[in-house]
This record gives structure tokens, C-alpha cells and sequence, in this order.
């Protein structure tokens, strides 16, 4: 099996809290930053959603923090999308320290809406498809 699509990210000092450990809402950030980076290594852009009409959301998003990171750490944000049947698909993501130690785990339900309808469309995967130049990048 092959390693899943990731994106280096530095942190950064403002990004850190009194602690001096990277700020809880920041990680949603990183993941997010790796899931567009995804769609973009696929051949899709922002626009391209947009111009069809759709726009990929965020359902639900569990986030497990299991080791602290501080300015100047250096990480890998990976992004894995897990499709099933129906209007939803999960991403798994790991936010993982040069070393190899995961400082993190996001887990998440997402879909594709169609933005007129204000409804997820039936099948995302199929959208996505269509969209893409290289869609195995996301596993379709």
C-alpha cells in the first residue's frame, strides 16, 4: 500500500499559545491546509469546485492531541480519504513529527454540497472524478 499524500509544515511562533506548545484550533488549520493541498495534487482547484457549483464541507471533526509541538518543529500533515456508499466519505489525517511521533489525530466526515441546493450531492466520489486529473491521489 502505498504512503498517503502529506505536506511538510514548519510551526510557527505566533502560532503557539502561553504554553508555548502549538494552539488546539491551529491543528484544524494544518489538516485542512494538507486536504486542499490533496485536492490540488489531484488537479482540483478551489475555482473548479466553485465553478461547478460545489463545495466540499466539513460534517464532523475529531481531533486526538497525543503529543505537544512547539515553534520550529517541523511536521508532516498527511490526508487519506476513505469512500464508501452515499453523500458522506471520512479523511483520516496524522499530524506526525520529523522523529516519526504522532502529535496528533483528525478524523473527519466530510461532503460535497451543491451550493444552489444547499444539499450534499448523491455521490461525491463521482464529482470528484470528474474533476480530477489524477484521482488516485485521493484514492478513487
Amino acid at each position: 500500500m502505498a504512503e498517503p499524500f502529506s505536506v511538510p509544515v514548519v510551526v510557527r511562533g505566533y502560532e503557539t499559545d502561553t504554553q508555548g506548545h502549538l494552539n488546539q484550533s491551529v491543528y484544524l488549520q494544518y489538516a485542512e491546509h494538507a486536504r486542499w493541498s490533496l485536492l490540488q495534487e489531484a488537479g482540483i482547484r478551489q475555482g473548479d469546485l466553485l465553478g461547478k457549483g460545489l463545495g466540499p464541507v466539513a460534517l464532523e471533526v475529531t481531533v486526538r492531541y497525543l503529543r505537544e509541538l512547539r515553534a520550529g518543529d517541523e511536521v508532516r500533515v498527511s490526508c487519506a480519504f476513505l469512500w464508501g456508499a452515499g453523500k458522506t466519505f471520512r479523511i483520516e489525517q496524522t499530524i506526525r513529527k520529523a522523529d516519526g511521533t504522532v502529535a496528533a489525530e483528525v478524523t473527519g466526515v466530510g461532503g460535497l454540497m451543491d451550493l444552489d441546493a444547499r444539499r450534499l450531492v448523491a455521490d461525491p466520489r463521482e464529482h470528484f472524478r470528474d474533476l480530477a486529473d489524477r484521482p488516485q491521489v485521493m484514492g478513487i
